[in-house]
């Protein structure tokens, strides 16, 4: 019977995902469907974080982080849960024995979104990677199922892919973020001053993630390879719109990639992966 209780806690992982995002979600079905599972979990166990320190505003925060951290440990070692998303991420850090300095950093960063409004350099850098490169690194064990070689050899790569992610995130909600929850990422960017050359000046960094992450996409396992590098497609479309977009348009309004251009992104994807040409 552990087996429809571990079942019904995954499914919980994956339900989340794909209510909170479909870009995200729909990537993760392009993975084997050997990965796809331990990668939800991963995902469920960030997105409920996340939802902690961006959303319950009406709740102590702090308390709620601080409980939900230590549950996270106590999963882990117990290898057992009754919250759902917990036992899942579990599962999956058990199987892949994936490193606990990862889940350390990651909750250190949400702990700075508790508190913490402004980023020098090296807050910056520290923030990005338990916020996102971390994440990265986890789905990466799962991907390498066991090769330590590959993973050493990916591990710039996979950090660079998560970075850039999070930075386009940081600039598609500039608004949400400045406005609503009064935080600014990106250090020395003054957004009630928000210049071309500050906009320009955060994509270049953007960019030279892009392309690290891409030399690793091409290194990675077939399970994960499709997965992966359509979810890169997905972002770097983004990341375009967003260069377009004069400072002032993503200060006031969410860019978004319509649906049917993420079907065109998939659809060509798939074609350069039949001629091997990614």
């Amino acid at each position: 019977m552990m087996h429809l209780f571990h079942n019904t806690s995954q499914q919980c992982s994956k339900i989340t995902t794909e209510l909170y995002s479909t870009s995200f979600s729909s990537a993760i079905k392009l993975l084997h469907k050997d990965l796809r599972t331990p990668v939800y979990n991963i995902y469920g166990l960030v997105r409920f974080a996340d939802e902690i320190v961006d959303t319950f505003h009406e709740y102590d925060k702090c308390s709620l982080l601080s409980e939900f951290k230590k549950d996270t440990y106590a999963a882990i070692e117990r290898k057992i849960s009754l919250n759902p998303v917990l036992h899942s991420f579990q599962l999956t850090v058990n199987q892949y024995n994936i490193d606990l300095g990862l889940v350390e950093a990651f909750f250190k960063s949400m702990e700075w979104d508790l508190s913490k409004q402004q980023y020098d350099n090296d807050g910056y850098a520290e923030y990005i990677y338990g916020s996102a490169e971390v994440v990265g690194l986890m789905c990466l064990y799962v991907f390498c199922e066991g090769d330590k070689a590959m993973y050493e050899k990916l591990k710039p790569s996979a950090q660079a892919l998560g970075a850039a992610f999070q930075k386009v995130n940081f600039l598609r909600d500039v608004k949400a973020d400045y406005e609503g929850l009064n935080r600014t990422y990106f250090p020395g960017a003054d957004f009630k001053n928000f210049t071309p050359s500050m906009k320009l000046q955060i994509e270049t960094d953007i960019a030279a993630d892009f392309a690290k992450a891409y030399d690793g996409i091409l290194q990675l396992p077939v399970k994960a390879k499709f997965g992966v590098y359509v979810a890169y497609k997905y972002y770097l479309s983004l990341f375009k719109k967003i260069k377009k977009a004069q400072p002032q348009k993503i200060l006031e309004q969410r860019i978004r990639i319509p649906d049917f251009y993420k079907a065109f992104i998939l659809a060509k994807a798939s074609l350069r992966t039949q001629l091997n040409i990614l």
